[in-house]
């Protein structure tokens, strides 16, 4: 490692010139008549209010696909809507639904063989969301969201006749609430309790104080935000949580309750229909963890409510180890592929990572009557990553291992002994195999199969970039089959088989210069042929036009190998400098060799949401997109030198981007969101390689996070030192360029509560930095509301003119 360069100490004197000569020679940014809100360049603006690319969803037959279409940004007065913080949720009571969810404007049924269309429009003041296809294609199931309620509707895929099959009594707060049964015709829902009167008030005088007490035993427990804090958030939380478990059947559109109400987090159905797995939250709560934490009471019912096995009584999950998992039953579902089996995970370390056991989990499973006892289908070294099912019923099994970050993947079928599909480090993007395609199926997805054969598609990681592939997998021989994989002047996905036997394909095709759409080809003569186009949108920010990038690889002075995307603005001149950001989020390593790995691709279009630093590039900044940050080390070491490799890896992309001739030294900024914003304060004190850095919704001060962080599992106490090393609160008297923070005052992030940029701005004032605070009313850890986006998209490029620019930068007006 080089030597970190020392901050040098600027006199509080220069610190007040510079500042007094920003007021002069860049113009502050004007607030809007009657918002106060920022707006920047109008290219900008055309950028971000361009309706975004739709996704898609495809029917479980391939025949046809929802494409989803939603508004560019909320606005505002849609974040504003009341809001209750409960339990680790987010509640608007208005609708008894999350409070802000990415709603739909437009849902089009598209047929993708000849291309006719149906589409529902949201009516006004509405928007649609959680659509999900029948079994077998025919209907579409989605929710409606008024003002006072949410609604649940079902829409013929042949005709594109939609009409609601509830009033605005579904209860959406646990998530989507409603869910197909096999037979097509039925949905099972979470509705709001019947007759359950207004919600509690909050009493005007407290009648007791709010006490919490602990009897002895370690129970480390990370930070967590909307936690419960008293009796009345308490009984709020039982109030709008409260559901009423019941089907819909389609034709007559009756409505029969399956049980009483109950605090069901989790209801599913068995493939039969006949059972319903429920869990059901109890009490007593707690004021330091989310619900998803609380008691439970795991029941297996019958059509009418009647429980007829119960599975687990799960106690308070407030004691778990660090990287620890709960005792007792946890990872419950149903086996997809069979009638009415259950199946589920139980710890045999006591969940504790330390113990050295043999094994760290078995798997069980219990078929109808539910009165026999379980069978154990297998045990795990590591700790159990998931079950997934294929068509034919052979069951996939992984395992992970945390400290050497690797995964085996185990192939389970019958009485056969279990067989050893994949092994290999889950940092190894190179040699990642891929994942089974699925098809839907309710309550989850299955593996798709056809013969002994199973379909991979991966990201196709390689040297040079992505290039996504389509594998056929023999599950006899486990050997492989390259079926496609995506052009190099291209990047190509495949969303989905439209024939079983995998000649016929969608996939999502984009390139530099052409927007994501989606095609079919045809594969059966062995190669693809040409792509037939079902969609075409077209490129929503034309204004982006001229925009180069490419791939740039480097390498640190340790040896690792390091890359990023380097993109350069419209009209750039080869041998030109121009003032250039760098936008990055560090991550976590055991292996040298792996972190040094070429991610993403530089053949992905442009397409730019939210408050993106991208959109710099309109105004004549080149941006370094996603230079590697890798922090390297063994098990849980690789923090210990966390400030020596940040700032190595740091260095050397200054190297990489001034050697080419694109940027000076003297006009690189740096920038990053939440851990990257973390990364720029510690940057900006540990050396001298920045004129000026922006730090969105981060965390600066780790003894607010005591039990871990990000990948750290050490407690303060274990590692006060290394805590204290990676703080840049605790550095803030070495931060000498200026720096620009934002975050939203209603961040939901575990670990970056507002509180952080608060202090972290207290504590750079008080020594003299050149700092400007925003925080943006109603927003969470990432900003939605158009006027947020605009209003930070403002502050940073006005940050970027002021810095990186000769004096006299312009601002934004």
């Amino acid at each position: 490692m080089r030597d970190i360069p020392q901050a040098r100490v600027v006199p509080f004197a220069v610190v007040i010139a510079v500042a007094a000569a920003l007021l002069v020679e860049a113009p502050a940014a004007q607030a809007q008549p009657d918002t106060g809100y920022l707006t920047p360049p109008q290219a900008i603006v055309d950028i971000l209010d361009a309706s975004p690319i739709p996704p898609a969803v495809v029917s479980p037959t391939g025949e046809t696909m929802a494409i989803l279409t939603r508004p560019s940004m909320p606005s505002l007065s849609e974040l504003a809507e009341p809001m209750l913080r409960l339990a680790g949720y987010r509640v608007n009571p208005r609708t008894n639904g999350p409070h802000t969810t990415p709603g739909l404007s437009r849902i089009t049924i598209r047929n993708i063989s000849d291309g006719t269309e149906h589409a529902f429009d949201a009516p006004r003041e509405t928007s649609l969301g959680s659509p999900t296809f029948s079994p077998d294609g025919s209907r579409l199931l989605f929710l409606l969201t008024r003002y006072n309620g949410i609604e649940a509707w079902m829409m013929e895929v042949s005709t594109g006749q939609a009409r609601p099959l509830s009033d605005t009594s579904i209860n959406a707060v646990w998530g989507n609430p409603c869910n197909w049964l096999d037979d097509n015709a039925t949905v099972v829902c979470r509705f709001k309790a019947s007759a359950r009167g207004a919600p509690p008030d909050a009493p005007d005088v407290p009648a007791q104080p709010n006490v919490q007490s602990h009897g002895g035993g370690a129970a480390p427990i990370r930070t967590y935000q909307d936690l419960l804090g008293n009796a009345h958030d308490e009984a709020l939380f039982e109030y709008f949580f409260t559901t009423q478990v019941g089907t819909i059947d389609l034709a007559t559109g009756r409505r029969t309750a399956i049980g009483p109400p109950g605090l069901y987090q989790q209801v599913s159905a068995s493939p039969s229909g006949q059972y319903f797995l429920m869990v059901e939250v109890e009490r007593p709560f707690s004021w330091l963890v989310t619900a998803r934490s609380f008691p439970k009471d795991v029941t297996i019912r019958n059509g009418s409510g009647e429980v007829v096995a119960q599975v687990a009584r799960i106690p308070l999950a407030d004691a778990v180890p660090i990287g620890g998992v709960p005792t007792g039953p946890r990872s419950y579902g149903w086996n997809l592929t069979e009638a009415h089996t259950l199946t589920w995970v139980e710890a045999q370390d006591g969940g504790d990572p330390k113990r050295t056991v043999d094994h760290r989990d078995r798997v069980l499973s219990l078929s109808a009557p539910f009165n026999a006892e379980p069978t154990e289908l297998a045990r795990t070294e590591f700790r159990f990553g998931g079950l997934r099912w294929t068509e034919g019923g052979a069951t996939l099994l992984t395992e992970r291992d945390r400290p050497t970050r690797w995964t085996r993947t185990w192939m389970l079928a019958g009485n056969r002994e279990p067989r050893l599909l994949w092994d290999r480090s889950s940092e190894d993007r190179y040699g990642d195999t891929g994942q089974p395609l699925t098809a839907p199926r309710p309550g989850g997805r299955v593996i798709r199969q056809t013969g002994n054969a199973i379909y991979l598609t991966g990201a196709g990681a390689s040297p040079v970039g992505d290039r996504p592939f389509l594998d056929r997998l023999d599950l006899d021989t486990f050997e492989t089959e390259r079926l496609f994989q995506s052009n190099d002047d291209a990047y190509e996905t495949v969303s989905a088989l439209l024939s079983d036997d995998a000649t016929s394909i969608l996939t999502r095709r984009e390139s530099r210069t052409e927007p994501p759409n989606y095609y079919v080809r045809d594969l059966s003569g062995g190669t693809a042929g040409a792509p037939s186009a079902i969609t075409s949108v077209v490129d929503p920010a034309p204004q982006l036009t001229g925009i180069s990038k490419q791939l740039v690889k480097y390498e640190r002075a340790d040896g690792v190998q390091l890359s990023g995307t380097l993109y350069l603005p419209p009209g750039y001149q080869e041998g030109q400098r121009v003032p250039m950001v760098m936008w990055a989020y560090p991550r976590e390593f055991v292996d040298p060799t792996l972190a040094g790995q070429v991610s993403g691709s530089d053949n992905r279009f442009t397409a730019i949401r939210g408050a993106s630093h991208l959109l710099l590039l309109t105004q004549g900044f080149a941006v370094f997109d996603g230079p590697t940050m890798p922090i390297i080390g063994a098990g849980e070491t690789a923090n210990n030198t966390y400030i020596e490799q940040l700032v190595a890896s740091a260095e050397a992309a200054v190297d990489a981007v001034v050697d080419l001739g694109v940027t000076s030294p003297d006009t690189i900024g740096i920038g990053g969101h939440s851990y990257g914003a973390f990364m720029t304060a510690n940057l900006l004190a540990h050396s001298d390689l920045f004129q000026m850095g922006i730090a969105r919704s981060g965390a600066y001060n780790r003894s607010l996070t005591p039990f871990g962080f990000q990948n750290e599992r050490r407690t303060f106490w274990e590692a006060t030192d290394i805590y204290a090393a990676m703080s840049p609160f605790f550095h803030a008297d070495k931060i000498n360029e200026p720096i620009l923070l934002i975050h939203g005052e209603a961040d939901n992030n575990s670990g970056t509560f507002p509180i952080q940029s608060a202090r972290m701005y207290m504590a750079l004032k008080g020594h003299g930095a050149t700092v400007r605070y925003i925080t943006l009313p109603h927003e969470s850890h990432g900003y939605a509301a158009r006027e947020s986006v605009l209003h930070t998209v403002a502050e940073m490029l006005n940050w970027a003119n002021a810095y990186l620019k000769p004096a006299g930068g312009t601002g934004v007006q």
